[in-house]
C-alpha cells in the first residue's frame, strides 16, 4: 500500500526525456557485449502503451520543445516502419530521436526519418578492427552492414550521432578513434567503456591510469581538430566551468535527478537505468515503479519514491558516495544498474568499475591533459 504522506524525493516529477522500448529484438546483430536479455525475441510494444505514455508526455512536451522520446531497443527499426509510425503518431509534441544499428537501414527508412525530422544515433565501435563484439546473428563481423546504412544516412543528407563501446581503452588508440568518426561524417560522438551489466558478466581489468591516459589521448585528438563534439569531454569542460563561475551550467551533484524514464514494450517503467529492464530480483521485483497501462505516467513519476522498492537502498549508496569520494561533485552518484550488477545485486554499494573508467578517469584525463597543455 502507498502511503498518502509526501515522501522527501531528489527525483525531478518532469523528466526531459522518456525512452521507449517498441521492440526487444535486435536485428540482425547480436553484440557480444551486450546486456539485453531478450534481444532474441520479438516483443513489440502495443499501440495502447504509448497512447498511455504521450497523456502526459504531450503536456510536458507542450511546455518544453526541447523534450525528446528516444526510440531505443532492441532495435527500434526492427519494429518495422509502419508499427513505428503508429507509435509516434500518439505523441503530439516533442523530438523523436532513435539509436539505432545502422543495419537495417534503406532509402525507404531515410524517407521516414526525413519525413518525421527523426533524430538519429548510430552505434559502432571505431575502425573494423575495433569492431570485433558487434558481430551479426551469424556470428559474422557487422561492420560492414553498419557502415552501409551510415553511407545511406549520409547519401540523404541525414545528420547523425554516434556512440562507441570501447572494450580496451588503449590511449594508443584513441586518435585512431577520434579521426575514424570524423571521416564516418558524425557531428557528436559519446564514448562508454564496456560495463559489466544485464546478461553481459564480463569482467575487465582496466586499471584507472590506463583508462585516464584514454582520456587524455583523445581529449588531444579533439583539441587538435574539434569539427565534432565528444560527450565526454564536453561534460568535464561543462564541469570545469561551472566550478570556476565561466559557466552557469548546474554541477551533477546539485541537480535534481532526471527520472529518464525507460517505458518496456509492455508498459512497465524503469526509472534512471534502462538496463534493468527485464530483469527481477528477489527483494525488488521487476524494478519497475509501476505500468502505464495501468497507471498514468505523471503519476507514477509523482509517486516514484513510495512505488519503487529499490530507491531507499539506492539512495543510501549514493549518500555514501557522497561522504567518501573525492569525485562525487562531478560523479553525483553513479548509476543504479553498475551498482546492483558490480555489487551482487546490491544497490547501496559505492565505487564500481564504472565509476573508475568512466569518470574518475575521464575527469583526471581530461584535466591532466588541460594541465599539461595550457600556456
Amino acid at each position: 500500500m502507498i502511503s498518502s504522506r509526501c515522501a522527501v524525493t531528489r527525483l525531478a516529477t518532469v523528466p526531459g526525456a522518456v525512452i521507449m522500448q517498441p521492440t526487444t529484438l535486435c536485428q540482425p546483430l547480436d553484440c557480444r557485449y551486450c546486456y539485453l536479455p531478450f534481444r532474441k525475441d520479438k516483443h513489440i510494444m502495443p499501440v495502447e502503451v504509448a497512447q498511455a505514455v504521450a497523456a502526459s508526455v504531450n503536456e510536458w512536451a507542450g511546455g518544453d520543445p526541447r523534450f525528446e522520446v528516444v526510440w531505443h531497443g532492441g532495435e527500434p527499426l526492427a519494429a518495422g516502419r509502419d508499427h513505428l509510425a503508429r507509435l509516434m503518431d500518439t505523441f503530439a509534441g516533442g523530438k523523436h530521436t532513435l539509436q539505432t544499428n545502422a543495419a537495417l537501414i534503406d532509402d525507404a527508412w531515410c524517407g521516414f526519418l526525413l519525413e518525421r525530422d527523426v533524430g538519429v544515433g548510430v552505434s559502432i565501435d571505431g575502425p573494423a578492427s575495433m569492431n570485433t563484439n558487434r558481430v551479426t546473428r551469424a556470428g559474422h563481423p557487422a561492420f560492414r552492414v553498419i557502415t552501409r546504412g551510415i553511407t545511406r544516412l549520409r547519401s540523404h543528407g541525414i545528420p547523425f550521432s554516434a556512440i562507441a563501446v570501447i572494450t580496451d581503452p588503449d590511449p594508443r588508440r584513441a586518435a585512431d578513434v577520434y579521426e575514424f568518426f570524423v571521416e564516418l561524417g558524425c557531428h557528436s560522438l559519446g564514448v562508454n567503456v564496456e560495463e559489466q551489466e544485464g546478461v553481459n558478466t564480463a569482467v575487465h581489468t582496466t586499471s584507472r591510469g590506463r583508462a585516464a591516459e584514454f582520456w587524455a589521448a583523445l581529449t588531444a585528438a579533439w583539441e587538435a581538430d574539434p569539427v565534432i563534439q565528444v560527450r565526454e569531454v564536453s561534460r568535464v569542460l561543462e564541469f570545469a566551468g561551472s566550478v570556476l563561475g565561466a559557466r552557469p551550467a548546474p554541477r551533477p551533484a546539485a541537480a535534481p535527478w532526471d527520472p529518464l524514464p525507460t517505458i518496456a514494450y509492455d508498459g512497465g517503467v524503469i526509472l534512471l537505468s534502462p538496463e534493468l529492464a527485464g530483469f527481477t530480483d528477489p527483494r525488488f521485483g521487476d524494478f519497475t515503479t509501476g505500468n502505464v497501462l495501468h497507471t498514468r505516467l505523471d503519476v507514477l513519476l509523482a509517486e516514484a519514491e513510495q512505488r519503487t522498492a529499490w530507491l531507499r537502498e539506492f539512495w543510501r549508496g549514493v549518500d555514501a558516495c557522497r561522504t567518501t569520494c573525492p569525485y562525487f561533485d562531478f560523479c553525483g552518484g553513479g548509476h543504479p544498474a553498475n551498482r546492483y550488477f558490480e555489487h551482487a545485486g546490491r544497490m547501496d554499494g559505492t565505487r564500481t568499475a564504472y565509476c573508475t573508467t568512466a569518470k574518475i578517469a575521464l575527469l583526471e584525463g581530461v584535466t591532466q591533459h588541460v594541465r599539461t597543455h595550457s600556456d
